[in-house]
């Protein structure tokens, strides 16, 4: 991604990242819970072939109800400029929630990955601290190196908040 929608003059885009895919377990469950309950009457009573629909149309309902939580998944990310974090969020077929953050409010960047799982499955959560509040990223796949990524991209931006530059004299 090159450019994006509201992205100001001389601004340049440094990266983008979303969630990591675990983050759209509800979606799978969404999937899978319908195609699972209309699927039992098929399989205690396998010759009767409406009650094959009944499963197809259980799955359809699944795969409709996926499709609506990968919208919000796929359409969620993060853009990171060499001026600004914007954090965009897909609420629905039609919501959206913009959040801009200037990289010189930043005063702090941690990273935490939750145990065996989030080692296993390589996500974590990224937290971004400000004078204003905290800025939190859940589910971050790789937050390692999103986390060196973010920081790099600070200390080029001029270090964020209360940086000093040690080279010029009191």
């Amino acid at each position: 991604m090159d450019t994006f929608s509201g992205q100001r003059p001389n601004e340049r885009v440094m990266f983008v990242f979303r969630r990591h895919i675990i983050a759209m377990r509800r979606g799978f469950y969404a999937m899978a819970i319908p195609f699972v309950i209309a699927s039992v009457p098929y399989l205690l009573l396998p010759d009767t072939l409406w009650l094959f629909w009944v499963a197809m149309g259980g799955l359809a309902l699944g795969l409709l109800l996926f499709w609506y939580h990968w919208l919000g998944w796929y359409y969620s990310v993060f853009i990171v400029t060499d001026q600004r974090i914007q954090q965009t969020t897909q609420k629905g077929l039609f919501g959206k929630s913009v959040i801009d953050l200037d990289l010189s409010k930043i005063q702090n960047i941690s990273y935490n990955i939750p145990g065996f799982t989030g080692e296993l499955l390589r996500f974590g959560t990224i937290v971004i601290q400000t004078y204003v509040g905290d800025m939190v990223i859940d589910k971050v796949e790789h937050p390692e190196d999103i986390y060196n990524q973010l920081q790099n991209v600070v200390h080029l931006s001029g270090g964020g908040a209360g940086h000093k530059d040690e080279t010029k004299l009191p």
